[in-house]
């Protein structure tokens, strides 16, 4: 075999069609003997050969300096800390495992065996290769919550659970906080607006005027209950966001903090969010617009038809437009960008992992959301147990719940709300770092922001 750089065998193997110490007119300089001169064999080793060989076992390289023609010498056997040589022959002699050689005393005997036998040019502490053996790169540094590489699913949950857990105190202060202030406002509505304008409603005798106050009513409540629950979600996850980010680079932080950190960006992640809700709605309203015009005009089964079908392919838009600027929010946060430019943002983290993001964040509502309802059911069903309608009254819709049956129920929304503004917001946040590190190697200035030492330096191990 032919030698080329980088793949050299041990004592440079001779070009193919040459033997071992062969060679011919133009590899000995002064030579010009015609190849049938008396006494020339052509079968003959060569005139430099001696004639008195070693058996074929032991054969071993010269040790003076090679002459012309001559295939150099092997290196030498390693030193000490390479690899211990076996007793004997043996396994590492002809035909044994990585042995070079041919013979018990060559090479292959016990000298030293080939790189991939179970003792040759064994590492330090190693066996059976250079060193310890190739075992796959190492892990990666994981100075907090996560590891600074690409995540998969389950490190992305146990990322925003790890937080919560190392976090604790800050995270459900935070998330009891905003949940409390919220359902007080939503129970004081419920309770002193939305039950009179329910019972205006289910009175056969109200005249078409109350009726009208009443929906009117009921209508501006629901609004003003939404705004609340909306202002409620965008605070934790304004919050949140920094203390999951804080939780990647493994430093604490208090609330205050959190707080000082977010605070500039709130009011533009509120304009996000409600942006992002005018877009659903919009087209949503744009496709059951046709069928609705059907059933102006003309009327019939088909407009009905027409109209469902039009909602479902505007939800199905809406939904493919969400998942694409579903990222924002943290891009918002983080790198304090405008409303604008975190959803294009957002989009180009997304593009060409739609289905990956779309099933993570939906694997996280439905793992938060079932997790909040082992909660708020049981408190649901014993709310109205003690209310004056009883069970059958919230299994019917009829009854008259009252104050009772709403602090009850509240109280178990408020433990289910810290349950679910955690871990949604926390999965948002490092499903956002993890495609910024698959796409735009984030992992490097994360660890540098974490004083992780070494890592990306040139010659350094990733990971390391």
């Amino acid at each position: 075999m032919n030698d080329t750089p980088g793949w050299a065998t041990p004592g440079s193997a001779p070009s193919d069609g040459q033997r071992p110490g062969a060679s011919g007119p133009a590899d000995r300089p002064g030579t010009d003997q015609p190849a049938d001169r008396p006494g020339a064999d052509p079968a003959d080793p060569g005139a430099k050969w001696s004639k008195e060989q070693p058996p074929p076992g032991q054969r071993s390289a010269p040790t003076g300096p090679a002459g012309p023609g001559q295939a150099p010498p092997p290196p030498p056997p390693p030193g000490p800390g390479w690899g211990t040589p076996p007793p004997g022959g043996g396994p590492q002699g002809p035909g044994g495992p990585g042995g070079w050689g041919t013979g018990p005393a060559g090479p292959g005997g016990p000298g030293h065996g080939g790189p991939g036998g179970p003792r040759g040019y064994g590492g330090p502490g190693g066996y059976g290769g250079w060193g310890a053996g190739w075992g796959g790169p190492p892990p990666a540094a994981k100075p907090g919550v996560i590891p600074l590489r690409p995540l998969g699913i389950g490190e992305i949950l146990d990322g925003a659970v790890s937080t919560m857990r190392s976090y604790w105190r800050t995270v459900l202060g935070i998330s009891l906080t905003v949940a409390v202030v919220t359902e007080i406002i939503v129970v004081l509505l419920q309770g002193l607006v939305l039950d009179s304008s329910t019972d205006a409603l289910s009175d056969p005798s109200a005249t078409l005027s109350e009726l009208g106050d009443a929906m009117a009513s009921t209508m501006i409540s629901s609004g003003v209950v939404f705004v609340v629950s909306l202002v409620g979600t965008v605070m934790a996850t304004a919050l949140l966001t920094t203390v999951t980010s804080r939780a990647v680079l493994g430093r604490p932080v208090t609330t205050s903090e959190a707080w000082r950190d977010a605070r500039p960006q709130v009011l533009r992640l509120f304009g996000l969010i409600l942006l992002l809700l005018l877009i659903a709605v919009g087209i949503v309203a744009v496709g059951a617009l046709p069928g609705i015009v059907v059933a102006v005009t003309a009327g019939g089964g088909a407009a009905v038809a027409l109209t469902v079908l039009g909602i479902l392919g505007a939800g199905v838009v809406a939904a493919w437009l969400m998942n694409r600027f579903s990222l924002a929010s943290p891009a918002l946060m983080l790198e304090k960008q405008g409303i604008v430019k975190a959803m294009s943002r957002s989009t180009k983290l997304v593009q060409g992992s739609w289905w990956r993001v779309f099933g993570i964040q939906l694997l996280a509502t439905i793992i938060a959301n079932v997790v909040a309802s082992i909660v708020v059911i049981p408190f649901t069903f014993l709310a109205a147990a003690l209310s004056g309608g009883g069970v059958s009254g919230l299994v019917d819709a009829g009854g008259d719940l009252g104050w009772t049956f709403l602090i009850i129920s509240g109280v178990g929304s408020v433990i289910g709300s810290m349950i679910t503004f955690p871990i949604t917001a926390g999965v948002t946040v490092l499903l956002y770092i993890d495609q910024r590190i698959r796409r735009e190697a984030l992992d490097l200035e994360l660890a540098r922001a974490a004083g992780v030492q070494g890592y990306g330096a040139p010659g350094a191990t990733p990971g390391s």
